[in-house]
């Protein structure tokens, strides 16, 4: 039987109506699928910030209390140099023997030759480290860091030396200070530096010195030095510093 006109009409309009429908549940099911991964990203980036604020709060923490030592070092070590400069300055202002007088040019030049070779922060140390910086320094500030971590007191050439003075007398009082010494060998620290063979000549008479191997392997270090392979140490090929700490700091320990 054929379909009238009206039928046919009404059953397309009907097939639009559905078709229809089913597009708009299409898009509400997408949107919300949208709405669902766009709520989830934003937890993430909200926890994601959240991890990140408080890992800047710690580290600005540890920075501030860093500096908050480091400055108390410092100004313990100015107020010792003060004391003893004005010591010396009383010496010289009692100085009446006439072979012994200043001229104010003379005392001028003791004052000033004074300033520039105390050096004396007051402080006993554990242990000196010595390190090439070309390839060595990072090792050497997270070995330090970890150490002071186990309260071990660290000798570091760039927290302890103060600008504008002798900087090999300063280095001198470290190694004579500190009671026991490591080495991190790296491949610059085994070519043979001036600094690092000077230190490691110091280092050598300390009853206790530790190499940390550092890019390099004890076969390389005994081609370096036929004395060095008698010591026990320790290689970053094996540990991280964080343990390599861990097991040093006992050693060092009063």
């Amino acid at each position: 039987m054929a379909m009238s006109p009206s039928e046919f009409r009404r059953r397309q309009r009907e097939a639009a109506r559905k078709l229809e429908r089913a597009v708009q549940a299409q898009q509400r099911a997408a949107q919300q699928e949208i709405d669902r991964v766009n709520r989830h990203n934003k937890k993430v980036v909200d926890d994601h910030n959240r991890e990140l604020d408080r890992v800047n709060r710690a580290n600005a923490k540890t920075v501030n209390d860093h500096n908050r030592e480091v400055a108390r070092r410092n100004d313990a070590a100015n107020k010792h140099n003060e004391q003893v400069s004005r010591e010396i300055s009383s010496r010289l202002s009692r100085a009446t023997n006439e072979r012994v007088r200043y001229q104010p040019a003379e005392r001028h030049l003791v004052e000033r030759v004074h300033e520039a070779i105390v050096f004396d922060d007051g402080r006993e140390y554990d242990v000196f480290i010595s390190y090439a910086r070309i390839d060595g320094e990072g090792t050497a500030h997270q070995l330090r860091a970890a150490l002071e971590q186990h309260e071990v007191s660290v000798w570091f050439d760039q927290v302890a030396i103060q600008p504008g003075k002798s900087q090999s007398r300063q280095m001198d009082s470290g190694l004579m200070k500190a009671r026991a010494g490591i080495a991190i060998l790296t491949p610059a620290y085994l070519t043979g530096r001036f600094w690092t063979e000077r230190e490691l000549g110091a280092l050598l008479n300390k009853p206790t010195l530790i190499p940390v191997l550092h890019g390099v392997t004890f076969d390389d270090v005994k081609e370096y030095s036929g004395i060095l392979p008698d010591l026990a140490g320790f290689t970053t090929a094996d540990d991280d510093i964080d343990i390599i700490a861990e097991k040093i700091a006992p050693a060092l320990a009063e």
